[in-house]
């Protein structure tokens, strides 16, 4: 069974939203990125506070760009290739590659990957083999 480890946040500031759920809620964070998304954890789930998408992002959403709010959901799958039949199966829309892949991890890294898909009505969904820092 796939389990739910991975919910993104689309905000204009992520920096200050964060800090408002760190305040609120104790959250732990993480890590900040290059392009000032911050990653929160309750020690299970993984909460990313994300800027927002544009239109030149393949997983803007069904709320278009510059939406603040709830953008996607992530599931922890322990088979990558099973999970992708499985969306396909019931007409889930591939968003992304795993093109170079299973080279890169190979290699060392990502340390975490995920590809992206959308239901059908347009929600973002991330799955992963390799799940979300929560510590």
């Amino acid at each position: 069974m796939a389990k739910i480890r991975h919910i993104a946040l689309t905000t204009e500031n992520p920096a200050e939203v964060a800090e408002f759920y760190k305040a609120a809620f104790d959250l732990e964070e993480i890590r900040r990125s290059d392009n000032g998304a911050v990653f929160l954890s309750d020690g299970y789930i993984n909460l990313a506070i994300l800027n927002w998408k544009t239109e030149k992002d393949a997983d803007v959403g069904p709320n278009g760009p510059n939406y603040n709010g709830i953008h996607h959901i992530g599931f922890q799958v322990d088979d990558l290739d099973q999970a992708c039949e499985q969306l396909n199966k019931v007409n889930g829309k591939q968003l992304n590659s795993r093109e170079g892949l299973d080279a890169a991890m190979a290699a060392g890294g990502p340390a975490n990957f995920e590809m992206k898909w959308a239901g059908p009505n347009g929600v973002v969904i991330d799955i992963s083999h390799t799940g979300w820092a929560t510590s």
